[in-house]
């Protein structure tokens, strides 16, 4: 492996001779200095020579390099700190005819171009600062998680049906027979409830066929799965998620501060939403803002609107929608005893965005057949799934919450694909 400081540390080395390794972010002359700014993982590294040289001058920007030189401090350097070029050596000529300009401030195109060369808008600050941010999304969920004594599985992503309804499935064709791709790992989370794991979370990617273009959506996503047994009602999940979430905002903002300040962003302050009831958010939308809600839901512009009242009312920046009509919930949902025609079910809205659909599931084996058969199911269809509900299944519940759904809102981001590494929608299935 290459001996080299990387920018995280090179202040820590004033005064000593290192090598530093990364891409030519630009190459700047100034009088009788020259001036090579390198990136690497962390961020940028400023290199200077005395006199003119025109072999730096002549380097195309995006090129690999290693450059020797003496550290010297400098407050005005990116890293605190500037390298006394000593020798360089390009490893890795790039072509100087790149799509677009990766050393400005923002990348200044659209956003189908930058996808079309991902790999390089990747490369862009801002967009690295994107999945730093996410990677400690993921390992503050998982370490959360961990500490609650829930238990990390991974689900099969090739399934005989699905578990959200047929009309949004991709089909696989798996040897003699045809198979699906996976649109949430959700009974396979029960049935792990069920096998006496009791706590039970995953990280993993789903697929959904859905038709529709947007900047809210993409077919395959990341998906933050937890369920867990023993509750009393979905009250104890939705506690759950405000612990998890207060965790997750806490380590990214002491973890990325540098990331959040770059995305000019700010983690939410820890509150607890407040919990409306989705016949109570609508009516607060035709009272307040003259807003005709779908009979059995809230479209986009009705989850930014509630998500407005609320922080205005100082209620933070997120609420959860509870109560939703049994119409609009999976077969497995379990319905409200009050009143059957509601579910104890909930989205959290974030930011004006649902990034998490959740609540109480059924565990009595004579409710959840009768309910598939309510839902035009055929219960033999789902035999290994039903198993575990004959042999005794504890009251639980979970969520999932949308990995890119989270980051672009905490980020301020407007189009999903910006939190997806390699997004696939609609149209795009490269690179």
């Amino acid at each position: 492996m290459i001996s080299r400081v990387t920018s995280r540390e090179l202040a820590a080395h004033t005064g000593r001779t290192v090598t530093v390794a990364g891409w030519v972010h630009r190459v700047r002359a100034l009088g009788n200095l020259t001036f090579v700014i390198i990136r690497d993982r962390h961020g940028l590294i400023q290199a200077v020579a005395e006199g003119r040289n025109g072999d730096l001058d002549a380097i195309a920007n995006e090129s690999v390099v290693l450059i020797t030189g003496e550290v010297a401090r400098e407050e005005r350097a990116p890293s605190g700190a500037e390298l006394r070029l000593q020798d360089f050596r390009v490893i890795a000529p790039a072509d100087p005819a790149l799509p677009f300009e990766l050393n400005k401030k923002d990348l200044n195109t659209g956003l189908d171009l930058l996808l079309d060369h991902r790999v390089l808008s990747l490369r862009h600050p801002k967009t690295h600062a994107v999945f730093t941010v996410q990677a400690e999304l993921l390992a503050a969920f998982r370490d959360f998680l961990r500490g609650r004594e829930f238990t990390e599985v991974c689900t099969p992503k090739i399934v005989a049906s699905g578990t959200e309804g047929g009309s949004e499935l991709f089909p696989v064709r798996y040897f003699e027979r045809q198979a699906y791709l996976a649109q949430s790992p959700q009974f396979y989370k029960q049935m792990m409830v069920g096998a006496g794991y009791e706590r039970v979370f995953e990280v993993g990617h789903v697929y959904r066929a859905e038709e529709h273009n947007t900047s809210r959506h993409i077919n395959e996503f990341t998906s933050l799965d937890l369920e867990m047994g023993f509750i009393d009602s979905e009250e104890d999940v939705m506690d759950l998620e405000v612990e998890l979430l207060t965790e997750v905002f806490r380590r990214v903002a002491e973890r990325c501060p540098s990331e959040l300040e770059l995305l000019e962003a700010q983690a939410p302050v820890a509150a607890a939403p407040p919990r409306l009831p989705l016949a109570e958010v609508q009516s607060i939308l035709a009272k307040e803002y003259g807003k005709e809600s779908p009979p059995e839901g809230l479209d986009p512009e009705g989850e930014r609107l509630i998500c407005e009242h609320v922080a205005r009312s100082g209620g933070g920046e997120m609420v959860f929608v509870t109560r939703w009509p049994v119409a609009k919930r999976p077969v497995y949902t379990h319905p409200e005893p009050a009143d059957p025609t509601l579910t104890r079910s909930f989205d959290l809205l974030f930011r004006g965005l649902e990034i998490t659909t959740g609540g109480q599931r059924i565990h009595l084996y004579d409710q959840l057949v009768r309910n598939m058969v309510a839902f035009g199911l055929n219960p033999a269809a789902f035999e290994n799934y039903l198993e575990v509900f004959r042999f005794g299944m504890p009251p639980h519940g979970g969520l999932a919450i949308g990995l890119e759904r989270l980051t672009a809102r905490l980020l301020g981001l407007n189009n999903l694909r910006e939190a997806s590494l390699f997004p696939r929608d609609r149209t795009r299935l490269t690179p």
